[in-house]
């Protein structure tokens, strides 16, 4: 069984607790262990001092090592994609959305680190005349805060969660400590050992914490920047924090939340939209076992369309292999550990409630290629409502592979309302090629949203899945889904980077901040 380390202060260390055993969540057999205790102080400063070297460094020379980064970790990709098998109970398609999103991801912030070239730091906008005269201007422009990235991360993405938030981070100019989620941190331990073992990265520019972050969180200050993706309550609780509070210490939240998938009333049954709204629900729903903070919770259709979609979502759930994802007939594993399998059974019982089963449930299930009575199983699981009996789909949120179908008049006003009432999500998706309707759709629905995918007919054969989060575009979303803003290529950077308006003379601002005109 391994023995998890902390990398911190340019060193390996072991904490001083009893060891949190890891188990492989489709046999319960364990796979690894850590144990807590590691100095918080030593390593920040520790951290902050390898600021300077990444500092120095151009944006196209950060985007080498990213590059790098990127590299070898893919080199090492079958071995990687065992490990996520092991610790996640992931099927091979779910174990390369993680760890290749790690590395795409890697791979596309070294190319915008080329093509921001061979600057330091950004210029915001163009320079403002402040006087009478164009001399005397005002320039707005980004530099480095001089902390560290603290990334806390969640336990679904060990791999994409690690590694976005260091790409973003290492281009900024700012060092990172990151610590994955305890039960499944065998997959993060691994790729950080491969990139630290390769000596990439200037001596102090990634730590790396197995375990609890013990009193970490006392020793921030206002250079420092808190990265969060995980709970919205643990998010709420961490925010609160008066280490955090006091010298406002930045703290970016990307927490889960209801996404919804909004079928538009003229999209008719059979139609080519109409199978990719369905094949795009199911695979929503069932990739990685439905622990995605971008997963599908609920599907709004109209209530002329309800029948006949709830029959054609329990046809394709149906078919869903639930097992040990070594065993090759199986299409969709555990989930990642069995308090996760306890609060998605509580949670289906508690949205029956006011939900009629369809398909699944909470009852046990023997996964196929698992021994019997172990693992952490959980059927596909379809239930239904209407508008009017719709409270709990909107507030309570099941991180398993659980999704209810709420019929809704069709108009267009009424179903961006149902979006909103989870109070912000992370990303909706809507299916329509009607005009007029999605215009009032979006108007109504993008303020409660962080991202929208909109599906036509023209280009359901292109579109990304619907929780596929891509470097491009901002990854969070407003109110219950954290309020925070990740990747969205340059945008990314602002978390990492103090914008602060420089006035002066506009020819001699221009050759320090490299912004003169040709």
């Amino acid at each position: 069984m391994e023995r998890l380390q902390s990398f911190v202060g340019g060193r390996w260390v072991d904490g001083s607790s009893a060891p949190v055993v890891l188990t492989n969540p489709a046999t319960e057999e364990p796979v690894a262990e850590v144990r807590n205790g590691f100095d918080a102080p030593g390593a920040l400063a520790h951290a902050r001092a390898a600021g300077e070297a990444l500092r120095k460094l151009t944006f196209a020379e950060r985007g080498a090592l990213l590059q790098e980064m990127s590299r070898v970790l893919h080199a090492d990709r079958e071995r990687l994609l065992d490990i996520s098998t092991a610790i996640n109970g992931a099927t091979r398609g779910d174990s390369k959305f993680d760890v290749d999103g790690a590395t795409g991801t890697l791979a596309a912030y070294a190319t915008l680190g080329k093509e921001l070239g061979d600057r330091r730091f950004l210029a915001d906008g163009d320079a403002i005349q402040l006087g009478r005269a164009p001399r005397f201007v005002g320039q707005h422009v980004r530099m480095p805060l001089r902390g560290v990235a603290v990334h806390i991360n969640a336990f679904n993405f060990p791999a994409w969660g690690t590694f976005e938030k260091a790409a973003v981070a290492i281009l900024a100019g700012m060092p990172i400590l990151t610590k994955p989620a305890t039960a499944t941190a065998l997959l993060a331990w691994h790729m950080a050992k491969v990139v630290l073992d390769a000596k990439i990265l200037p001596e102090g520019a990634l730590s790396f914490v197995a375990g609890s972050l013990g009193d970490l969180f006392d020793h921030l200050g206002p250079q420092d920047v808190v990265a969060f993706t995980g709970s919205a309550d643990t998010a709420t609780r961490l925010r609160a924090t008066p280490s955090i509070l006091s010298p406002s210490v930045r703290f970016n939240a990307e927490a889960d939340s209801l996404n919804a998938a909004v079928l538009g009333p003229d999209v008719e049954e059979g139609s080519d939209l109409w199978h990719w709204f369905v094949r795009a629900v199911t695979t929503d729903v069932t990739q990685k076992t439905g622990q995605k903070c971008t997963a599908i919770r609920r599907v709004i259709v109209p209530d002329a369309r309800a029948d006949a979609f709830v029959e054609a979502l329990s046809d394709t759930l149906g078919r869903v292999v639930v097992g040990n994802p070594v065993d090759a007939s199986v299409t969709m594993g555990p989930v990642a550990t069995r308090q996760q399998l306890a609060a998605v059974r509580d949670g289906i019982g508690l949205l029956r409630e006011e939900a009629t089963l369809v398909a699944g449930g909470a009852d046990p299930v023997d996964g196929v290629g698992a021994p019997a009575g172990k693992g952490y199983f959980v059927r596909p699981t379809l239930l239904r409502t209407t508008m009017e009996r719709s409270s709990r789909v909107h507030e309570h949120e099941v991180f398993g592979p659980s999704v209810t179908v709420v019929s809704s008049p069709d108009d267009a006003d009424a179903m961006a309302s149902l979006v909103a009432r989870a109070q912000g999500s992370l990303v909706s998706t809507v299916a329509s090629d009607d005009l007029e309707w999605l215009g009032a759709f979006l108007e109504g629905a993008c303020a409660w949203n962080g991202r929208v995918l909109v599906s036509s007919t023209k280009v359901a054969d292109q579109v990304t899945p619907p929780g596929m989060v891509l470097p491009t575009l901002v990854h969070g979303g407003p109110g219950r889904a954290g309020g925070g803003v990740e990747l969205g290529g340059t945008r990314g950077l602002e978390l990492y980077t103090q914008r602060t308006a420089i006035q002066g003379d506009r020819a001699l601002l221009g050759r320090i901040l490299g912004t003169e005109r040709a």
